[in-house]
């Protein structure tokens, strides 16, 4: 199943709490669009966050993030793995 790094801007001041309630909202329904949400970080210093899943296709992704409550910014394809 390809990757994905999805990329939020805008989230200034996040908190390891609220990072983890995002990604655990993503996680409660990434079933239902085939995704697997494996990995996120951020910065609050600069509001960027990060979230790495692997899915059928960027739509999605787009979809979970968006239903959460938090849509991705830019959501980039990751074909190539070392």
């Amino acid at each position: 199943m390809p990757k994905f790094m999805d990329v939020h801007r805008g989230m200034k001041g996040i908190t390891p709490e609220l990072l983890r309630e995002a990604h655990e909202a993503d996680l409660a329904i990434q079933g239902e669009e085939s995704v697997d949400f494996q990995r996120a970080w951020g910065d609050p210093e600069t509001g960027v966050v990060f979230c790495l899943s692997e899915a059928p296709n960027a739509e999605a992704v787009r979809k979970i993030h968006e239903r959460t409550g938090h849509p991705a910014d830019e959501i980039v394809e990751l074909p190539l793995e070392v």
